[in-house]
């Protein structure tokens, strides 16, 4: 159900509007292509995950449409975007959503996976927004990127997710000011930890999971999927700048200076015993095994 709180007076409405959201599996891209399409928008799915995309599809009828394609291929991407415009005339916004994620420290992770990640979370970013932007030029669109809270909060085990989210957060503040000119707004988002595929299978990862559920307070807590799609679904109504999962967010970037240090001096006391976990249980199922977590993660790394 829809928060009514997003029933703002000063939103943009939606009804009729074309909006690509990528990596709309499961999760957020599900959750905020049904919301969406709820409100009158036509919803185009695009991802790898053929089969899950087109149950969500089937769920919002008429108004969706799915198409397969890796975010990280400049071929599949170009052959998505025009088959979206075919089929639905046009888009008006893009949600860069599809990301993946790892568990590992530097010393020891997968390399292939450690480097897939960067790939898919800030070069699929780029991919997306590169290919569809005429399109989103030509209707003075939106475009939103899916950055994360480990942009701002830089924990040890997650190096390549938090450099590629930081890396989104700083792409789409100068892509901003490079569109605006033409009419396009650009927004950049960070949420929590939201109980998605996705954090889930990192919670359940024998090392990592464990070193997670140890971090304090709010920085720690997990928030429901509907928390998330009620503060992005506002914040897309609004074509907003920044987008905070939840408002708390907002206020640890005024703290961003003293986060490193601080998150430092908490991880002396579990890093050690971690890492020598990390190497054990490499050396019992492989360095890919350890590495790859979640649905989507598994489909981004196969072969």
């Amino acid at each position: 159900m829809a928060n009514p709180f997003s029933l703002l007076s000063g939103t943009k409405k939606v009804d009729g509007k074309v909006v690509l959201i990528t990596g709309a599996a499961r999760g957020i891209g599900a959750g905020l292509a049904e919301r969406l399409a709820a409100r009158g928008a036509k919803v185009a799915l695009v991802g790898l995950e053929a089969e899950e995309q087109q149950k969500v599809a089937d769920r919002i009828g008429p108004n969706a449409h799915a198409w397969e394609a890796d975010v990280t291929s400049w071929d599949a991407l170009e052959a998505a975007t025009k088959g979206v415009v075919a089929h639905f005339g046009g888009i008006d916004i893009v949600i860069a959503n599809a990301g993946i994620a790892t568990a590992g420290f530097v010393r020891s992770v997968d390399r292939a996976a450690f480097e897939k990640v960067i790939e898919v979370d800030l070069l699929g970013v780029w991919r997306t927004f590169r290919v569809t932007l005429p399109h989103v030029i030509e209707r003075k669109g939106y475009l939103v990127a899916i950055s994360s809270l480990a942009a701002i909060t830089h924990a040890p085990g997650m190096a390549n997710y938090a450099a590629a989210k930081a890396g989104v957060e700083a792409f789409a503040n100068s892509l901003r000011a490079e569109v605006a000119h033409l009419g396009v707004k650009v927004g950049v988002a960070h949420p929590t930890w939201i109980r998605t595929d996705l954090v889930e299978s990192a919670d359940a990862h024998p090392v990592f999971g464990k070193l997670r559920a140890s971090m304090p307070g709010l920085i720690g807590k997990t928030y429901p999927l509907d928390t998330a799609l009620d503060d992005l679904e506002a914040g897309i109504l609004k074509r907003a700048r920044t987008i905070h999962v939840p408002r708390w967010v907002g206020g640890l970037k005024l703290l961003r200076a003293f986060l490193p240090p601080i998150i430092e001096i908490g991880s002396r006391s579990r890093v050690p015993s971690a890492d020598k976990a990390a190497l054990a249980d490499i050396e019992a199922r492989g360095a890919f095994e350890s590495a790859v977590t979640g649905h989507g993660g598994r489909a981004a790394t196969k072969g």
